[in-house]
């Protein structure tokens, strides 16, 4: 059949991808990742020791991990062994130890590679944990998934996790160099398209040369691509984001804190890539309001009620129009008052009832709809505080045992900065009344 294909012209092989081709030959073509690898790097002390130990190898895709977990098998002269979490079960886990018990014996070691180790249930985890300790395997596990929520503690406690990072722009630049160079031909691309092309691959090595091989198939003798041609072509890639992993997380905390630090430029960015990478429009709502009663507080009371209005409106509009609803929520955040005085006095008296939530309230604030409450003095000696002066009676209305505490502190920003001369006022009157 093989001959067949030849005689039409097909070549005998399928063709390998361009990332593929382009896979490092050795640790110092590894490209993005010098704090593991470089001449200080975490891995290149490791190896200089001459022991790996085990490891979990956290980041996003097209980093390196399974490339670095590979070479690392030859620096170390250690079998190499591949599985994926997701195709693997538990029969093919003993096969697999099984034969590293057999090479063990023969006085070889197994580096296994356990790529998206994440998607094992605990169970599977803890499968690993006999082999990992009598050292019949020297574990690399693969996730993009934070290890802290994603991996039991048994295993953690066994392995060390390295971070990759995303490929910084020099780092995509370095391999589209190289694709260049191994192809023997540039990229069509004008100087502004290929600044695109960098921001395309979002960090993800694998996609620059993928998008690469894209443009080289997309063009015509002497062609070169702008920017919009470019776009065109590869139809954009989609970003980088699993709704339900660490990039959710990630961008909600960058739209939080780019709220909490009063610049909308960086919280309109950070929304505008949630919405492009299809987050749900309410989860972002809901954490608006929460911005909106933790960040800002009573320095502008309005800021709860825009937040709400936000979510109404986008109930109402629903997609893309009521995300304009939630956009201009997030500018109101993001250039309002900050204060987070509600939520600290909130924490403080939530720690405060926990230490004394025994104590009963003084008698004098108490009802008394019996006779026999009224006996023991419930209610005795209450001012109702509108009948006096001021409409302030300055009563302790704390636990006697407890004394007066104070928990919350306006600050001297928005419409708290009047909250505070108003509480400052009432202080003032229960000291002259000597209450």
């Amino acid at each position: 059949m093989s001959n067949l294909f030849e005689a039409a012209g097909f070549p005998s092989q399928a063709p390998r991808p361009l990332a593929d081709r382009l896979r490092p030959a050795s640790l110092a073509d590894v490209r993005g990742q010098d704090h593991l690898i470089g001449p200080d790097g975490a891995l290149t002390r490791l190896i200089a020791a001459g022991s790996l130990g085990s490891l979990i190898f956290w980041g996003p895709p097209g980093t390196g991990k399974t490339t670095v977990a590979r070479l690392l098998a030859r620096e170390t002269n250690l079998v190499f062994t591949q599985i994926s979490a997701i195709f693997t079960g538990v029969a093919e886990l003993k096969k697999v130890f099984e034969e590293a018990r057999g090479q063990r014996a023969m006085g070889k070691g197994t580096l296994l590679f356990v790529d998206e180790i994440h998607r094992f249930n605990r169970g599977q985890q803890d499968s690993f944990l006999p082999v990992m300790e009598d050292g019949t395997i020297t574990l690399i596990g693969a996730t993009t998934e934070n290890p802290s929520f994603e991996l039991n503690a048994a295993l953690l406690s066994r392995a060390r996790v390295m971070t990759f990072k995303p490929l910084d722009a020099e780092a995509i630049e370095q391999l589209l160099a190289r694709a260049e160079e191994g192809e023997g031909r540039p990229l069509p691309l004008d100087a502004a398209a290929r600044e695109t092309l960098v921001r395309m691959a979002d960090g993800d090595g694998r996609a620059a040369l993928t998008l690469a091989e894209e443009i080289w198939r997309a063009a015509r003798p002497g062609e070169v691509f702008d920017t919009a041609a470019l776009v065109e072509i590869t139809q954009r890639r989609a970003p980088i984001y699993d709704k339900s992993a660490d990039g959710h997380y990630n961008l909600i905390s960058a739209l939080h804190k780019s709220v909490r630090g009063s610049d909308p430029d960086a919280a309109l960015y950070y929304l505008s890539r949630m919405f492009d990478a299809g987050e749900d429009p309410l989860f972002i709502a809901r954490r608006v309001t929460r911005m909106a009663v933790e960040d800002i507080g009573l320095a502008d009371p309005q800021a709860l009620a825009i937040a709400i209005a936000a979510k109404d409106a986008y109930d109402f509009l629903g997609s893309p129009e009521g995300e304009l609803a939630i956009a201009q929520a997030v500018i109101y955040m993001a250039t309002a008052p900050k204060s987070n005085a509600a939520y600290t006095a909130s924490k403080a008296a939530m720690r405060a009832a926990k230490e004394n939530g025994s104590l009963a309230p003084p008698a004098i604030i108490l009802n008394a709809p019996t006779k026999l409450m009224k006996s023991e003095g419930y209610g005795a000696g209450y001012r109702y505080d509108h009948d006096e002066p001021d409409a302030f009676s300055g009563q302790n209305y704390f636990p006697d045992a407890m004394g007066r505490r104070k928990f919350y502190e306006p600050v001297e920003r928005g419409f708290e900065r009047d909250i505070r001369k108003r509480l400052d006022y009432w202080e003032r009157l229960r000291r002259e009344r000597g209450e």
